[in-house]
């Protein structure tokens, strides 16, 4: 099964492994909506391919990704409709990871910000990198928990900890990860391709349908709490994205661009 026609991801199958890379090098791997529509229909589409066991997503360059790309909203002549359509985009790609039957193997290689941190809660297995660093400033952008973040920070780190990243901007080490569970491993960026890769494509070769159900067996208690947070978050995103502290949030971020 081949995957053609993505234009804002590179999307590579390598044997059993289908490789997912945010590279927006200008904008620090920033993602926009079109990279969020085929982020979606790569892990949609991955589920009819027999072939592949396991989905690894990481970054190229310094950064895994700095999160939604938020400039050039202000040239758009109908906002409403413009985060109407982005809003239910959102909400698919992410309905594409919790319906998503193959492992998904999230490698942190650098600082994630935003959606990069909050995927990690909806990711199997994620390992990163020791610069790495995670950030979600929803509380200073005006906005929400996504991702189903609301769910599954509590759910992983404990309570306060969540809080702490969802509503007070605080950012959480490579290691203060580890300690929460956030992710499984650290690793050394010069040891990806001696060490980390290496023991991903080994894992790439265990049984596929023993992987896959006990995959759902492991998610069948969530799912439903998954698909309510995912809903939940996109209404009040929606309300949020129309808010006047989210506009003020953008006007500070155009004023700082336009200082630079």
């Amino acid at each position: 099964m081949a995957y053609l026609g993505f234009e804002h991801l590179i999307v590579e199958k390598e044997g059993k492994i289908l490789v997912i890379k945010f590279y927006n090098p200008a904008k620090k791997n920033c993602l926009n909506r079109f990279a969020y529509k085929e982020l979606g229909r790569a892990l949609s589409e991955v589920n009819n391919d027999e072939e592949v066991t396991i989905v690894v997503i990481t970054g190229i360059g310094e950064y895994f990704t700095a999160g939604n790309e938020l400039s050039g909203t202000d040239q758009i002549p109908d906002l409403d409709a413009y985060f109407k359509e982005s809003n239910e985009i959102f909400k698919n790609m992410i309905n594409s990871f919790i319906n998503c039957t193959k492992l998904i193997f999230t490698l942190v290689n650098g600082p994630s910000i935003g959606i990069g941190t909050t995927i990690v809660g909806l990711s199997d297995v994620t390992w990163c990198a020791e610069e790495a660093h995670f950030l979600t400033p929803f509380g200073k952008l005006g906005l929400v928990p996504e991702a189903c973040s609301s769910y599954t920070f509590p759910l992983i780190m404990g309570r306060s900890k969540a809080t702490e990243m969802l509503l007070l901007n605080e950012k959480l080490t490579a290691q203060e990860a580890y300690h929460f569970n956030f992710v499984s491993r650290i690793f050394k960026l010069s040891e990806l391709d001696s060490v980390v890769w290496p023991k991903i494509r080994e894992y790439a070769e265990l049984p596929p349908n023993s992987m896959r159900e006990s995959k759902r067996l492991i998610n069948l208690s969530l799912r439903e709490n998954l698909i309510r947070a995912n809903d939940e978050e996109c209404v009040e995103l929606l309300k949020r994205l129309h808010g006047e502290e989210f506009v003020l949030a953008m006007i500070n971020f155009a004023n700082r661009k336009s200082k630079l």
